[in-house]
């Protein structure tokens, strides 16, 4: 599994709330509208296919992966996701 984060910029309040429950289920955490999901492949084309099927031309989502260790502040903590998709929080 790769960690991402997902950020997204939703112009209809009701796609929005369909838009964050479609993330927010594969997230491990997040605030607002910038969520963090570690995912495989198969896991990430779900996602992809759950999201296109709600999007509308004004819409905006965006997946990056993160590459390397994060930069943790404050409170943050590194998470291992990596036990055959096990996660511990």
């Amino acid at each position: 599994m790769k960690n991402y984060i997902i950020a997204y910029d939703i112009f209809d309040p009701k796609r929005l709330r369909k838009v964050k429950n479609i993330v927010y289920s594969y997230s491990i955490g997040g605030q607002k509208s910038a969520i963090e999901a570690p995912l495989d492949k198969y896991y990430m084309k779900l996602l992809v296919e759950e999201l296109q099927k709600e999007l509308d031309k004004n819409d905006k989502v965006n997946i990056i992966k993160v590459i390397g260790k994060p930069i943790l502040l404050g409170k943050a903590n590194q998470i291992s996701y990596e036990n055959n998709g096990v996660i511990i929080i």
